[in-house]
């Protein structure tokens, strides 16, 4: 299969790229030692952005603006309405900007179009709730210490934040990170990835806009050892946040340690869809598919691993197929692509090797298995994988490309042994009409997300994150803004106090 990609017709084919600069203390600013970085869109082989590039000075002129911004300025002393009404206010003109925005995204990380307008409504939605839980965070109070103390527990913003976000949804996910840090009054320093940068620079335009003060969000453009260590090891920095590969996931963590910073992880997944025989079998063969290649399967929750039930496979499989060739692959920017460019030459040769381990360790490659051609940019066919055995890496390790790995079983307990062969437990999926086959699974499974006869819906509203090594914490929920606060204890008391030295 070709493709037939045309770069000729994008205007930075004709009239060159924009370039992008870094947001500190209010100011756009290119790198104190003038670095510089550029990005070629993955869909068409052309250069489409150039950055200015950041290094260690300007994490330290960040670090110093966002501290200065705490200590002095008015955003962690403002009420929480005044700061629930920039957010919303950032929410409307990412409303407004949204077509541009979904370009961006679809140019540098080679997501359909169609998907980022989505991600682009989705984010704003998040900055709108987090809005809503700046006016409703509270703290406690205890009259039951006895008639001469009162108890208050304040929630106290943490300080300055570092937040570090992946390539493949570049403004959905600091839209998980950003709105709740500020809701709760604290200040930043945001790093995007090297690679997909520009959504998050015209995000800064519109905090700009929208009122946020003076240093409250900076943000550092440039690649992990130039500028992401240092906002993990600052001293000034008092929580790290941070999506991607549970690798660097753990060495960030051991980064931060020395300091004793509290850490967010939202890490890798091979995240299963456990089908059995009475389930409807059509919605889950649409679900499959879209959990398969979403994103092109560059998701930490998408559902890399089929766990089907044998009575059914051949049939599920059949459909499978037939749906999976119907799958439109193709230029980023065309409104009916489903499944867009890989994100880098390197990464495509990756998920090749990984399929092709996966035939040498005995496995089938039923459909897929390699890049296809396109004249420009980097693409790979929508693959399926059976005949997978749980020792296979396939089956465990996260591949991050539009790959699905097909196991089987017959019994309930041995799927779901099969759903927690791996490191990971970010989310998985349960197919069934009977009530008791689907809690049983969903409550067993070791998976911070289990989606009952549905995948991969998302709501602000719901808890988003891992268990074992797919992370430490939560995103979103009620509990968002609390993540960022500490707790302070005060104790009053009234009266007199009796003393504690006794003459004697």
């Amino acid at each position: 299969m070709t493709l037939h990609i045309d770069p000729k017709r994008l205007p930075e084919a004709q009239g060159g790229p924009r370039r992008y600069q870094m947001l500190i203390d209010g100011k756009w600013t290119d790198g104190e030692v003038g670095l510089e970085g550029e990005r070629v869109s993955p869909g068409h082989g052309v250069l489409v952005s150039r950055y200015a590039f950041g290094s260690e000075g300007d994490v330290n002129r960040a670090a110093a603006a966002a501290r200065r911004a705490f200590h002095r300025g008015p955003w962690p002393r403002m009420k929480a309405a005044d700061r629930a009404a920039v957010l919303l206010k950032t929410a409307d003109l990412i409303d407004a900007r949204r077509e541009e925005i979904a370009r961006l995204d679809a140019l540098e990380s080679g997501k359909p179009i169609s998907q980022a307008r989505g991600e682009i409504a989705g984010a704003a939605d998040i900055w709108r709730y987090a809005a809503s839980l700046a006016r409703t965070l509270h703290g406690e109070s205890y009259a039951n210490l006895g008639d001469a103390m009162l108890g208050v527990v304040l929630r106290e913003p943490i300080g300055v934040v570092s937040i570090i976000t992946p390539w493949n949804f570049p403004f959905l996910i600091v839209a998980q990170k950003l709105p709740f840090a500020l809701a709760a009054g604290c200040t930043a320093i945001v790093k995007p990835s090297e690679m997909t940068s520009a959504s998050t620079v015209v995000l800064g335009e519109l905090l700009m806009e929208a009122g946020l003060p003076e240093g409250v969000c900076n943000i550092v453009l440039g690649t992990g050892p130039e500028v992401g260590a240092h906002m993990v090891t600052h001293p000034s920095v008092d929580m790290v946040t941070f999506t991607g590969s549970t690798r660097v996931g753990k060495a960030t963590m051991q980064a931060a340690s020395a300091t004793l910073k509290k850490v967010a992880m939202e890490l890798g997944g091979k995240n299963a869809q456990v089908v059995f025989p009475d389930a409807d079998l059509e919605a889950a063969v649409d679900a499959a598919v879209f959990g398969a290649f979403f994103n092109a399967g560059e998701c930490c929750n998408a559902g890399s691993r089929l766990i089907i039930h044998k009575a059914v496979a051949g049939e599920f499989l059949a459909a499978f197929e037939a749906r999976a060739a119907k799958v439109k692959v193709g230029d980023p920017l065309d409104d009916a692509t489903k499944v867009g460019a890989i994100i880098t030459p390197e990464h495509l040769k990756k998920i090749e090797n990984a399929v092709a381990d996966a035939s040498a360790d005995g496995a089938a490659v039923a459909i897929g298995g390699a890049g296809l051609a396109s004249g420009a940019g980097q693409y790979m066919a929508p693959t399926v994988v059976t005949g997978v055995k749980p020792e296979m890496a396939i089956a465990r390790d996260e591949v991050f490309g539009p790959v699905l790995s097909v196991m089987e079983f017959e019994r309930v307990e041995e799927a779901i042994r099969l759903v927690d062969t791996t490191d990971y437990g970010l989310s998985a999926g349960v197919w069934s009409k009977d009530i008791d086959t689907a809690v049983t699974v969903a409550r067993a499974a070791r998976a911070g997300t289990v989606w009952v006869n549905t995948f991969m819906d998302g709501y602000p509203e719901l808890p988003f994150g891992g268990m074992k090594q797919s992370g430490l914490g939560r995103e979103l929920g009620k509990g968002a803004v609390e993540d960022f606060t500490e707790q302070k204890t005060i104790q009053f008391h009234r009266g007199p106090r009796t003393s504690w030295w006794v003459d004697g």
